[in-house]
Order: C-alpha cells, then structure tokens, then sequence
C-alpha cells in the first residue's frame, strides 16, 4: 500500500464545508488502497489574526511565547478536521508537532526541521487511522515549542513524507498549479502540467508563493514526488519533477516577482580591505537575509558605495543597525526605499541558450521601465524595479517570451 502525504494550506480548510471537500478528497485515496497522512495549516488567515494581538504591545517581545500563541492555529485546524473526518466515517487523529514529535534546531520563528520520529505515525497508519498532523510546528531540544517560519506546514508535508518515504506529497492550496506568471496579473498565464525542481525552487524563492522554496529544496534533496493542485476541485495540478523528466525544457519557464524588499544604498564607504565582511556580517548576525549586493566604484577609488535589498520586514532594524554602526565605519549617508519591486525570469533552457538579458532589457527598455539592480544565476535573470511598474514588466515580459503558447 502506497503512503500519500496530503497537505492543505490554510484557504483549504478555512471552514467546515471546505475541510469536508479536503476529507473527500482523502477518502477517495483511500478507497484506492493508499494510506493517508494529511497535515493542515491554520484555517484561513488564522496565524494574522493571531499576530494581530500582540500589534498593541511593545516590541521585542518574547520569541518563545509568539512561537506557542502562533502554534494554537493549527493545533486547532487538525482538531476540528480530524473531527470532520470521523463524520466522514474516517478514522483520524490530531497529533501536534511534539507528538510526533518533529526535533528542530534553530531560533524561535525561523526553526529548522533536525529529525522526525516515524513510529507514532506508523502505529496509527497500521491501524488505519490517518493521522492529521499539525504543520509549521516542532519542539527543540528545552522542549520548547518552535515555528518554521510562513509557509511552514509546506515543509512539514514534505519532511514527513520523506521521513515515511512516501509515493507522493499533494499540496492544495487556493490555485491550480504552477503557473507561467501570477494569472491575478497576467489573464493569459499558462499552467504548467510539469516543473522541475531547479526551476521551482528559483520561482519559489523569487516570490511564486505557491510552495515554500524550503520544501523544494526538501523534495528535491530526499526524491519526493511532489503535486501542487487546487482544492477546489482536486483535479490533476502541476507535478515537480527532476530534469530528465522533461525531455526538452523552455528557455523561459515563468515570470516571478516579490515586493516584500526593500532597497538599501549606503554611500561614502571607505574603499578598503574588510569593509564589506564588517558590514555584511552585521547584518547576517541579525539572522537578516541580504539579496542582489551591487558594488559601486573601482579600487582606485577612495570611496565606494553598496546596494542591496532585504525583507521589507526588517527595515527598521536594518536602519539601527547601521546608524549604530558608523561609530565603527564611515560613510556619507543611507538611502531606503520601500517602493520597488523585484521581477525575474526563469528557465532551465537559459543554459544553453544566449540572448535572454538582452531580450530582457530591452523589453523592459521598451516600456520605459528603469532598472536599478540586476543579479543573475545560470536559470535565473531578476531586476529591481520601482514597484508602480510592477505589472506592466510582468505582462510585457510574459508576452515577449511568448509564455502563454
């Protein structure tokens, strides 16, 4: 009998008459002779509202007690959905990440998955009860409650399945699939019946929310096949799949943006030795993830400047950060802006094909559209760009790689 994992996001199983389509969906699995293990978000924007409590208080509080209130969310979704699933005439049960228990490591919020322990899993699959695992959640080493960041329940469905070694892990989320381009944006975006997983992870962490790109990298690591599908209608969605699996791949694959950066200039900085690690070990202390660095002036001159995006979510720690720093470093002065946007393109076939920067910016050029950074890696060309110019770049570019056909 075939393991499934089956995972669904918090739009899925948002109220009653959506979780009893999702226990439909595990029953006709089952009736096909699988064994089920379903894992379960928050029900709808459950976690923002419990963010939302703690708006009025000062910050920074307490990492370990926001890990345990935001751990409550799915502690109820899997308790009332293996409620529906015992209406459903389907023996189920709630487990917590503890119970399973999922061993993480890491800081509170951002924890990462160490080991999962298969054996209370396995005891309630042999008694054909499908157990609802709670995601985004584990238990450290001080038996503390931790969190895997957003989009951990992601993670969860996948780090299970690779624990049972699962046939397949099904993400349902609010979309059909992987689409060539957010379809909210561009009407004509294709779904995409096969990605592979490079392709993936890069769309993943350029900004397609549709899969956390750490439960990418997980499938990818530990094999496991990995379907994204709506669960509206449960119909077949996009399978992630390794290289050879696709026979020929597209130069451009999909179009990816994220405005949740902001871009941070400093200027005047002495153009000496070490500089750079000073300051980027600053911020990397911080646990703050720095992306797209540009270096501005040549080694002959006396100063240089840096530029450089992060989460918009820490800006205001970032801009601490570095006033407190120019006691240690000089430099003229620091410029944020939390108005751009990051566009990028992506495809496997840019590897053995030339001519997509040009096309690119040229595209862009075209539509009067000004590029302030540009990084690229061997599938992947991104920009940042004023955020108002968000959805024209992404239409254009869409429509001048032909990704709709």
């Amino acid at each position: 009998m075939k393991i499934i994992v089956k995972k669904f996001g918090g739009t899925s199983v948002s109220n009653i008459d959506k979780m009893i389509r999702a226990g439909n969906y595990i029953k006709d699995s089952l009736n096909q002779g699988n064994k089920l293990v379903a894992v379960v978000s928050a029900m709808g924007d459950g976690t923002d509202k419990l963010i939302s409590i703690l708006d009025k208080l000062e910050k920074p509080f307490s990492r370990e007690e926001y890990d345990s209130l935001l751990s409550t969310g799915e502690q109820a979704s899997s308790a009332i959905f293996s409620i529906v699933l015992k209406s459903l005439g389907i023996e189920a049960q709630s487990l917590l990440g503890w119970q399973v228990p999922i061993k993480t490591i890491g800081e509170h919020s951002k924890s990462k998955i160490k080991n999962i322990q298969t054996s209370n899993i396995q005891k309630l699959l042999d008694k054909s009860i499908v157990p609802v695992i709670a995601g985004f959640q584990g238990v450290n080493i001080n038996n503390r409650i931790t969190t895997l960041g957003r989009g951990g329940s992601d993670t969860t469905a996948v780090a299970i399945a690779a624990a049972l070694k699962a046939y397949q892990c099904d993400i349902y989320t609010d979309v059909n699939g992987v689409f060539t381009a957010d379809p909210r944006i561009v009407k004509n975006a294709r779904k995409l019946n096969k990605i592979n997983f490079e392709e993936m992870l890069e769309l993943s962490s350029l900004g397609t929310k549709v899969l956390q790109s750490r439960s990418v990298q997980l499938a990818y690591k530990y094999d496991v096949r990995l379907q994204v599908l709506s669960s509206l209608h449960g119909k077949k969605g996009t399978m992630v799949v390794k290289e050879n699996e696709i026979l020929e791949s597209n130069i451009v694959s999909g179009i990816a943006h994220s405005c949740e950066e902001s871009r941070v200039t400093i200027t005047g900085l002495e153009n000496k030795p070490g500089i750079s690690a000073k300051l980027f070990t600053l911020l990397a202390n911080e646990n703050i993830n720095v992306d797209m660095i540009v270096q501005s002036g040549a080694e002959k001159d006396k100063n240089v400047s840096f530029t450089f995006t992060i989460p918009k979510e820490d800006t205001i720690k970032v801009e601490e950060l570095l006033s407190n720093l120019k006691s240690e470093v000089e430099y003229a002065r620091i410029d944020i802006d939390k108005e751009i946007c990051k566009v990028s393109v992506v495809g496997l076939g840019m590897k053995s094909h030339v001519g997509v920067a040009n096309k690119m910016f040229s595209i862009l050029a075209k539509n009067n559209i000004n590029i302030h950074v540009i990084s690229t890696s061997e599938i992947k060309i991104s920009v940042l760009i004023d955020a108002k110019y968000k959805e024209l770049a992404i239409r254009s570019l869409h429509e001048g790689f032909n990704l709709e056909s």
